[in-house]
């Protein structure tokens, strides 16, 4: 009953705390979409540096949250621009992967129908590789962005806003009912994210059938 007594009290805090999330996520997410994109086709055209620029990526995925904030500090300072930046950190790999993957699984007769019709490169990568590496685009890009939502909240120790600050609030006043409601409104977010990016994934693989 507390819970509900200090949400009802709360109501516009914590939806500007979820707005200010939510803008962070997405601000991230969309830059990160746009980088991955552009450097997962740069790869399939210099195979041998996939590797090296995956790699890359994948080191960026696994250093903890804490530390990349660390690192990112001396350079960026405290405050929303640092959270952004490593929020588009992490959320690189699976979208330069998924890219990457996606226009190398499209079937070289495929590509070669296109050339036959005289399609020029350009075209060939805006009508053909692109569209048909869409789906596997979405389906990294959904999982990265469902665990920046969380990893959004521990950006708020640095001062980017968002939810995390009603938690970090709460463990140092030792106040359960704001740790609980920043989590529970933590975990809304990404499970609507997960819901509304799932149903662009269903229609983007509908279109490529």
């Amino acid at each position: 009953m507390d819970l509900v007594n200090f949400i009802q009290s709360r109501q516009e805090m914590i939806l500007d705390l979820s707005i200010e999330h939510l803008w962070l996520v997405l601000l991230a997410g969309l830059i990160a979409i746009f980088i991955g994109l552009v450097v997962g086709v740069a790869i399939t055209y210099y195979p041998k540096a996939s590797n090296f620029v995956l790699g890359i990526c994948q080191v960026l995925m696994v250093i903890p949250s804490f530390a990349m904030l660390g690192f990112l500090l001396p350079f960026f300072g405290i405050g929303f621009t640092t959270g952004v930046i490593a929020l588009i950190l992490y959320t690189l790999l699976p979208v330069t992967r998924n890219t990457y993957i996606g226009i190398r699984e499209i079937p070289p007769s495929v590509i070669e129908a296109a050339k036959g019709m005289g399609m020029s490169e350009p075209a060939i990568l805006f009508k053909i590789k692109i569209p048909l590496a869409l789906p596997v685009v979405m389906a990294g890009f959904r999982t990265a962005m469902v665990m920046v939502v969380g990893i959004a909240a521990i950006a708020a120790y640095i001062g980017a806003g968002g939810l995390g600050e009603l938690i970090f609030h709460g463990i140092s006043r030792s106040q359960p009912n704001r740790i609980i409601t920043g989590a529970i409104f933590v975990s809304l977010i990404a499970v609507a994210l997960d819901l509304i990016l799932g149903r662009i994934e269903d229609v983007l693989m509908a279109r490529t059938r």
